[in-house]
């Protein structure tokens, strides 16, 4: 029937929404015992009946499908008087996550993001796309930049829509490397494969700091500690 069809796609993009908030708890709950959260998600995919798919933790997610279905279901489940207290707290969690990479990002500067000169590497919800519907960006940038930090971008197609969306201090940049000269900290911010292959030698030759803050979770920690970087990402130590 009809309502069996339409609760389908609600209820399939919720329960996905849902494992990705539950992985980035257990993130922020690996980052406080010392457990390493990409040890946990393997783990957990190992049995069958979770699965491995969307269980990589991050900054939250965003989209077109995931926001806007998981906010359809509680509306219809509150229009019939039913409680889905479930997907009300995924989507609390998803937004408390991206309040969280904010705060990463401040304590990773110090405590202070005002006056520095910050980075970001990826602006669209994931990679290969131009999408910047409720992408974690459009929450982080604006914060950074009310605090006082000068922010400059680069995204390899989503810049034009990011323009619309983002506060007009935000400098955009054609060059990965351009992006990063004269940065206090990179932040990496979607997971495109441009940025997967970074020169970190260029980076500290042209960076004032060492500060790189990867919200996907793309490099190892001590490969690029070792690097003299100081690192930081979501959910491992």
């Amino acid at each position: 029937g009809l309502e069996s069809a339409e609760l389908v796609k609600y209820a399939s993009n919720a329960f996905l929404a849902t494992k990705i908030s539950f992985i980035n708890e257990i993130a922020n709950l690996c980052e406080e015992v010392g457990a390493d959260v990409h040890a946990v998600a393997k783990g957990m995919g190992m049995d069958k009946r979770i699965g491995s798919k969307f269980l990589h933790p991050g900054p939250g997610y965003g989209g077109s499908c995931f926001p806007k279905d998981t906010t359809a279901l509680i509306r219809i489940a509150q229009e019939q008087g039913v409680h889905c207290r479930i997907v009300e707290s995924t989507v609390e969690v998803n937004a408390a996550q991206k309040a969280r990479m904010v705060k990463k990002i401040r304590e990773a500067l110090g405590g202070s993001e005002a006056g520095k000169t910050i980075a970001v590497l990826g602006l669209t919800f994931k990679p290969e796309t131009d999408d910047m519907r409720d992408a974690p960006s459009l929450a982080i940038i604006p914060n950074l930049v009310d605090k006082g930090a000068k922010v400059r971008a680069h995204d390899p197609q989503g810049v034009e829509e990011a323009k619309q969306l983002l506060p007009g201090q935000v400098e955009y940049c054609d060059d990965i490397y351009e992006t990063i000269d004269g940065a206090d900290a990179v932040v990496l911010l979607t997971e495109w494969n441009a940025y997967r292959s970074l020169d970190f030698d260029r980076l500290k030759e042209l960076m004032n700091s060492n500060v790189f803050i990867d919200l996907r979770n793309v490099y190892e920690p001590d490969a690029i500690r070792s690097r003299g970087f100081a690192y930081s990402c979501v959910g491992r130590d």
